[in-house]
């Protein structure tokens, strides 16, 4: 037996989050059990952890939690062993199949990552789903041209999960940051992380008629989507690339082609659920080497199974900063 977090279903329909010890038999199938050290609090967990399910959720009762890193308990899969530590993100875990949020996971074999051997499993989840996107981010704006000494790189919803680790990437490999935040008390956290200029969102965040303003950033790393997306692709550098990872602010988009035809600009889609596996690979080595440890510590708020259905509202409403590290023998 082990403890988990379960959401089940009322006769009102909502569902409801209960710290309950099961067994290893009611795991979802799979291939691989994994002893789970530690998960993370992100944006789709709020959802699934709201009485809802945000839509995401198919079927109660159902663990949450969309990433977790940990080590192997069994092993049917010639890919792994007893004890190898294992990370995982993506792939719906946490919402269709069970997650994180429980110390034993069932999973697919091809769902695991072997772990880095720089990182720990604690590392792991500091850095979770949104470090992995926004590694893959910064992969993808290089691997369109982005250069260090281009001019500023524009990062919005810096002090999110995404943004913050975005932002320690970017600075650490030697780029100028302009960190877009909606809390001005984020200021001296993104600095510190990297950041060499604060842009408050309302500067940017304003719907404008004109489809093309001053050149002035030389890629960006949008997790808020809808208006705030719009403008900024104005704003392009000639060639510039742009990679959206989130829509904080909306899914619609309000502009036209003129920064695709007049400016060359690059609008780059990042998925994290569905990625290949040697992208990942790829992914997770970069992140060893790439993103500053010390600065990654600085982004990380413990918590415990029992803090996650507070947290989980908090972070729908834009009240978590940083990283949540959800410590599951805590």
């Amino acid at each position: 037996m082990f403890k988990a977090l379960v959401m089940e279903q009322g006769e009102d329909g909502l569902a409801t989050a209960q710290i309950k010890q099961i067994d290893t038999d009611a795991l979802p199938e799979g291939d691989v059990v994994v002893n789970v050290d530690y998960s993370t609090l992100n944006y789709k967990d709020g959802l699934c952890l709201s009485p809802k399910g945000g839509g995401l959720v198919r079927k109660y009762p159902h663990v949450p939690g969309i990433d977790f890193s940990g080590t192997v308990a069994s092993s049917d899969s010639p890919d792994f062993k007893l004890g190898d530590p294992v990370v995982l993100t993506g792939w719906r875990v946490g919402e269709v199949h069970w997650g994180g949020y429980a110390q034993q996971a069932r999973v697919k074999s091809d769902w695991l990552v072997p772990l880095p051997k720089d990182l720990s499993t604690r590392q792991a989840m500091a850095v979770g789903t949104a470090g992995f996107t926004a590694m893959l981010a910064v992969m993808a704006l290089e691997d369109h041209g982005l250069k260090p000494g281009q001019g500023p790189v524009l990062v919005t919803g810096a002090s999110g999960g995404v943004g913050s680790v975005a932002t320690a990437i970017l600075a650490h490999l030697g780029y100028e940051i302009a960190a877009v935040t909606g809390r001005p008390e984020s200021a001296d956290y993104l600095r510190d992380l990297g950041a060499t200029q604060i842009v408050a969102r309302e500067e940017i965040n304003e719907v404008v008629k004109r489809p093309l303003e001053t050149e002035t950033w030389a890629g960006c790393v949008d997790a808020v989507g809808g208006e705030m997306l719009a403008r900024v692709l104005g704003q392009m550098k000639y060639g510039g690339s742009v990679a959206a990872v989130g829509l904080a602010g909306g899914a619609a988009l309000p502009t036209s082609v003129i920064p695709f035809l007049l400016r060359g600009v690059n609008l780059l889609g990042i998925d994290s659920v569905m990625q290949p596996k040697e992208a990942r690979l790829r992914a997770w080595a970069r992140i060893a080497t790439d993103l500053p440890m010390e600065k990654l510590e600085e982004m990380v708020h413990p918590a415990r199974l029992e803090d996650l259905p507070e947290l989980g509202a908090s972070i729908l409403k834009g009240g978590v900063k940083g990283r949540v590290v959800v410590d599951l023998n805590g």
